[in-house]
């Protein structure tokens, strides 16, 4: 048996993304009588045991912690410092995990988290493989410069990388970019197809739309996005008074943008055709979507961006920008003319190009019947947990253990 240690700034069960998701996904898939997971992260709630088996990965915790904090909770004192400390404190926590578990590999979950403390450890331990794996969703330029002020160190979390495993071919690039020479799988995130794809009954579906307030004629396009600049809720807000007031739009997510969001609608005149809905359960998620008519989220940076991937799932039709790694598997009728459309393409800050693309949608049910389908059937081609897992086991770990 194999044992692997993983960098992840977060963990379940509190304050998850998708990479998080990415790593319970694809380790609870992989037999534990073939690799052994442990994992170094941070701690934030005091209520967290510092030690803790969850799935097949011992979590071991670190870091500054406040009782139950909420995610907004996270960039102020003190739990704001855990970021910076944990570019350090994780290798050192690695450092001594070793003497003890004597680890085969590393694996960082992202490099602006990850990056650092993974290359730190390879630094001193040049004999243990060391993948990285790039799952970021932020313009690379960005993050740059976020790790300016380390800049060798955040350099060296790419180079010292064995093998690199990106999310889709834009993040690849990047790699390059970095100066890495060495092999690059590209391995995209997955959903876990069946769980989106379930029927619901009428009466299900009916007690949905009483919650979220849609009524008979309503067209109700849905969002599940952190609420940030990147993902661009605000264009949606501004496409909104360019469409009959039958269209309205539902946001399932929170973050720091949401007071000015909120003041865009009602500055925009549209406050009573957006729906803030706050976090949603995964597990009744589906339920939700089926609910809606449209799924959209005009980034304007995606690493790759499993909620498009989880509305293919779900039946839903899709507008999305092309940027990043949206551009690896939406495609569009018109700008992607050698594949089967799956979406519907907007350029980035353009409200105008979102109202045309609910517009046909909506005047077209025949095509939007062809193009679901071919979003389906590649969601359940590619993007599905058991190939990925398949694949990281096969094209990734067992590369790294010869």
């Amino acid at each position: 048996m194999k044992k692997v240690l993983i960098f992840s700034l977060a963990y379940y069960p509190k304050h998850v993304g998708g990479a998080e998701v990415a790593i319970k996904e694809i380790t609870d898939r992989i037999d534990e009588r073939d690799i052994e997971f442990h994992m170094v992260t941070l701690r934030f709630d005091s209520t967290l045991p510092k030690v803790e088996k969850v799935g097949n990965v011992l979590v071991h915790r670190i870091g500054f912690t406040t009782k139950n904090p909420q995610m907004a909770d996270l960039r102020s004192f003190p739990l704001h410092l855990n970021k910076i400390l944990f570019q350090f404190l994780a290798a050192w926590k690695a450092s001594r995990l070793h003497k003890k578990y004597k680890y085969d590999a590393v694996w960082a979950m992202m490099a602006h988290s990850c990056g650092v403390p993974a290359g730190i450890f390879k630094t001193f331990n040049t004999n243990i493989p060391y993948i990285l794996t790039l799952q970021e969703g932020d313009p690379p330029e960005y993050i740059e410069r976020k790790m300016a002020l380390i800049k060798p160190l955040f350099r060296r979390g790419f180079t010292k990388a064995d093998i690199i495993q990106t999310i889709s071919t834009f993040l690849s690039k990047w790699a390059r970019d970095m100066e890495f020479n060495g092999p690059i799988e590209i391995i995209p995130n997955a959903v876990n197809t069946s769980h989106f794809s379930q029927n619901y009954s009428e009466e299900d579906i009916k007690t949905v739309k009483s919650e979220i307030g849609k009524k008979e004629k309503d067209v109700y396009i849905v969002t599940t996005s952190r609420l940030v600049h990147k993902n661009a809720v605000d264009d949606v807000i501004s496409a909104l008074p360019k469409l009959p007031k039958n269209v309205k739009f539902l946001i399932f997510g929170t973050g720091p943008d949401e007071k000015t969001l909120r003041a865009l609608a009602k500055k925009e005149e549209v406050e009573k055709r957006v729906i803030f809905y706050g976090q949603i359960d995964r597990n009744v998620m589906p339920k939700y979507l089926k609910a809606c008519d449209i799924f959209i989220r005009p980034s304007r940076s995606e690493g790759m961006g499993i909620s498009f991937v989880e509305a293919f799932a779900a039946e839903l039709p899709v507008i999305a920008t092309q940027e990043g790694g949206i551009s690896d598997f939406l495609f569009d009728e018109k700008r992607n003319p050698d594949k089967e459309a799956t979406g519907w393409a907007v350029d980035k800050d353009s409200p105008e190009q979102i109202r045309d693309a609910v517009q046909d949608i909506i005047d077209h049910p025949e095509n939007v019947a062809k193009v679901i389908k071919n979003a389906k059937e590649l969601a359940f081609s590619k993007y599905d947990w058991n190939i990925i897992a398949k694949d990281m086991k096969t094209k990734v770990f067992n590369k790294v253990f010869k």
